[in-house]
């Protein structure tokens, strides 16, 4: 739940349990990639590399990124892509591999600021709006920031199998991160502009503080029925992609 005060901000009952607008982190880094040759004679752009100027960001992403299969990367809702440092952390632990922050195709990295937690799994919410850049009522195109909207965690495919598999033999980690639930998520732009490091990162809405990704995650991996009152308020979700409503709609209890 979540309450209004007389100069609208919110307060909110999770990690980030302070009024919003909250500076949560820095962005430390930016990343894009072009279509290359790849594994089983497909094309990818997984291989992102930092980027230091500027670089535009429009409702379909970062301008100068690239994804080769457009049927399942890329488009609106799942503009731009985040991975929390920790995932290669995990990955690195369970299979003593030296997987480098990047490998896995994500646009942003991000470090938390005043102490408060990493933005993750369990510290993002669907439907959270983040400014990346400093806060400004007199938001101009074409400055630096840009808005974005959390609607979907990251599938895991055999593309992260593949790029792993250049390091290790070990055999489906896409489908032990799919089991972790620590993919990342995919934004959705609401205010387009410039990004690059070191820019300040700031929650700026919540309206779904239950609607954490581990929360979602752990309702989609389970293999248990739940009832309608536990599924519904998911459902009820404007932004959430549609193909994660019709996963949890399965999960209802049938009385």
């Amino acid at each position: 739940m979540h309450t209004k005060s007389a100069d609208t901000s919110v307060q909110i009952q999770t990690d980030f349990n302070q009024t919003l607008p909250l500076h949560i982190a820095n962005l430390t880094c930016v990343r894009a990639g072009k279509a290359m040759p790849f594994t089983r004679e497909q094309m990818s752009a997984i291989d992102k590399t930092p980027i230091k100027a500027p670089v535009a960001v429009n409702f379909m992403g970062l301008t100068t990124d690239e994804q080769a299969d457009r049927k399942h990367h890329g488009g609106p809702l799942k503009a731009v892509h985040q991975l929390p440092i920790a995932t290669y952390e995990q990955i690195n632990a369970a299979f003593g591999l030296k997987v480098r922050i990047g490998t896995l195709g994500e646009n942003l990295t991000t470090e938390a600021v005043n102490g408060l937690p990493e933005m993750d799994e369990a510290t993002v919410c669907i439907g959270d709006v983040y400014q990346y850049g400093q806060l400004r009522e007199d938001h101009i195109k074409g400055e630096d920031g840009v808005q974005l909207r959390i609607v979907q965690p990251r599938r895991p495919c055999y593309k992260i199998n593949d790029q792993i598999g250049q390091f290790t033999k070990v055999p489906n980690i896409a489908a032990w991160v799919s089991k972790q639930g620590i993919a990342g998520w995919y934004f959705q732009v609401v205010r387009d502009g410039l990004i690059h490091a070191d820019l300040p990162v700031y929650l700026v809405e919540r309206p779904y503080p239950f609607a954490t990704l581990k929360t979602l995650w752990q309702l989609a991996n389970s293999k248990e029925k739940f009832d309608a009152d536990v599924i519904e308020p998911w459902l009820a979700i404007e932004c959430l992609e549609d193909s994660w409503k019709k996963v949890l709609a399965k999960k209802i209890r049938q009385v």
